[in-house]
C-alpha cells in the first residue's frame, strides 16, 4: 500500500546478522554460556535489531535506540558490552547523515556511551583505546563513501548540465544557420521584386514592353526564391531524402546573382579569379555575402548606384570585395541584419570581415574566407 516501506532484504540481514553476532559477543565478554544470558538482555538486543531495519532511513533515530539499550544494558548491571549496534549505527550516521556537524554529535555520543561501558565493566586503558579506534573507523568508512558518492553525483550532475548546455548552443547555432538563410534569400529575392514592380508601375503606360519585363522579373525572382526556400525546409525535415535536394548556390551562381540584378537597372561589374571547384562551404557562405552586399546596394544605394565585385582566390583563402558608388538615398525595407549575418558567416569560417563608408562615397564590404578544412 502507498505510505508503507517494507523493509529491504539487506536490512533484515544486517539485523539478524548483528542479533546473532551480539549474543556470540556478550556471552564471550561475560564468559558465561548463551542460556545465562537474562531474558531481559535478550529482549534489549532484538529491540536494537529490529531498530536496525531502518538504519538507512533513520539512521539517527537508530542510533539512538543503541545508545538507549547500551545504557540500559549498563544500568541493569548485565555483563559484556553491546557494541555492535552502535557500531552498525555509527556507520549509518556516517553514510546518510548528510549534515557534518550532527554527524561528528552522533559520533561523540556513540564514543561516550562507548567508552562508558567499557570503563564500568573495569576493561583496561588499552583496551578503552582499541575501543574509541573500532568505534570511530565505521563512521569514517561510512563518511568516505558518503563523500564519494556525492562526487560522483556531482559529476553526473556536472556531465548531465554539460551535455543539456552543448546541446542547447547546437540547436540555437542552427537557428541562426537557418535565420541567416532566410534573411539571404527572402531579402535578396524581396528586394528585386520591389524594384522591378516599381519599375513596373512607372512605365506601365509609356512603354508596356519594359514593364512587362519587368514584371517577368518579378515573376523570375519569386520562383527563385520559392525554390530556394523549398531547399531549405527541405534541409529542415529530416526524413528527406538528401537526394530530392538541389545543390546550394557557389561561385559559378555568382554571375545569375549579377545578371539578375543588372536586369533591375543596377549597373554591376563582375572580376572573378578563382579556380572551379573550391571547398563547398567558403563556395556558399561567399555568395551568401556578395547576395547580401548587392541586396544592400539595391536597398540602400540610390537610384544611379554602381556596383563592382571583385572575387580573388589564392593559396590560402579567398578574397571578396564589393564596392560602390551609392548615395545611401534609397531606403527599402528590410531587417537591418545584413552586415550582421556577413560578419557571422565569415567568423563561422575563421575569416577577417569589414564593412564601411568609403572616403570618396558609398560602401565597401570586404571578407577574406580561409581555404583550409571548411
Amino acid at each position: 500500500m502507498k505510505g508503507r516501506r517494507r523493509a529491504r532484504p539487506t536490512n533484515v540481514v544486517v539485523a539478524v546478522a548483528v542479533f546473532g553476532a551480539s549474543i556470540i559477543n556478550i556471552a564471550v565478554q561475560a564468559e558465561t554460556p548463551i542460556s545465562e544470558i537474562p531474558a531481559a538482555g535478550f529482549l534489549l538486543l532484538a529491540l536494537a535489531s529490529i531498530a536496525l531495519l531502518w538504519w538507512r532511513s533513520r539512521s539517527l533515530a537508530v542510533l539512538g535506540v543503541a545508545l538507549a539499550i547500551s545504557l540500559s544494558w549498563a544500568v541493569l548491571g548485565y555483563k559484556g558490552n553491546p557494541v555492535f549496534h552502535i557500531l552498525v549505527s555509527l556507520y549509518a550516521v556516517g553514510r546518510h547523515v548528510p549534515d557534518a556537524r550532527l554527524s561528528l554529535v552522533a559520533l561523540f555520543g556513540g564514543l561516550g556511551v562507548n567508552i562508558l561501558g567499557q570503563l564500568t565493566d573495569g576493561d583496561p586503558i588499552s583496551d578503552v583505546v582499541t575501543g574509541v579506534f573500532v568505534t570511530v573507523l565505521p563512521w569514517y568508512v561510512g563518511r568516505r563513501i558518503s563523500a564519494r558518492r556525492a562526487a560522483a553525483r556531482e559529476r553526473a550532475e556536472h556531465l548531465e548540465w554539460k551535455r543539456k548546455t552543448e546541446a542547447q548552443r547546437a540547436i540555437a547555432d542552427a537557428r541562426a544557420a537557418i535565420a541567416r538563410e532566410l534573411h539571404d534569400v527572402v531579402a535578396h529575392n524581396v528586394s528585386v521584386m520591389t524594384v522591378q514592380a516599381g519599375v513596373a508601375r512607372l512605365v506601365v503606360e509609356d512603354d508596356p514592353t519594359r514593364a512587362e519585363e519587368a514584371i517577368g522579373a518579378v515573376e523570375e525572382a519569386g520562383r527563385r526564391a520559392l525554390d530556394e526556400l523549398r531547399h531549405l525546409l527541405g534541409v529542415l525535415r529530416p526524413e528527406t531524402a538528401s537526394g530530392e535536394l538541389g545543390p546550394q548556390p557557389g561561385l559559378p551562381q555568382v554571375h545569375q546573382l549579377v545578371d539578375q540584378l543588372q536586369q533591375t537597372g543596377m549597373s554591376v561589374s563582375l572580376a572573378m579569379d578563382a579556380p572551379s571547384a573550391l571547398p563547398v562551404r567558403v563556395e556558399l557562405f561567399a555568395y551568401r555575402i556578395v547576395q547580401e552586399a548587392l541586396t544592400n546596394v539595391l536597398k540602400h544605394g540610390g537610384g544611379d548606384a554602381k556596383a563592382r565585385v571583385r572575387l580573388e582566390a589564392t593559396e590560402e583563402l579567398l578574397d571578396i570585395e564589393v564596392t560602390d558608388t551609392g548615395t545611401g538615398t534609397t531606403a527599402l525595407p528590410g531587417s537591418g541584419h545584413g552586415i550582421v549575418g556577413m560578419n557571422e558567416r565569415t567568423a563561422l569560417l575563421g575569416g577577417t570581415f569589414e564593412a564601411g563608408p568609403r572616403p570618396e562615397g558609398g560602401f565597401r564590404v570586404h571578407a577574406q574566407l580561409p581555404l583550409g578544412d571548411s
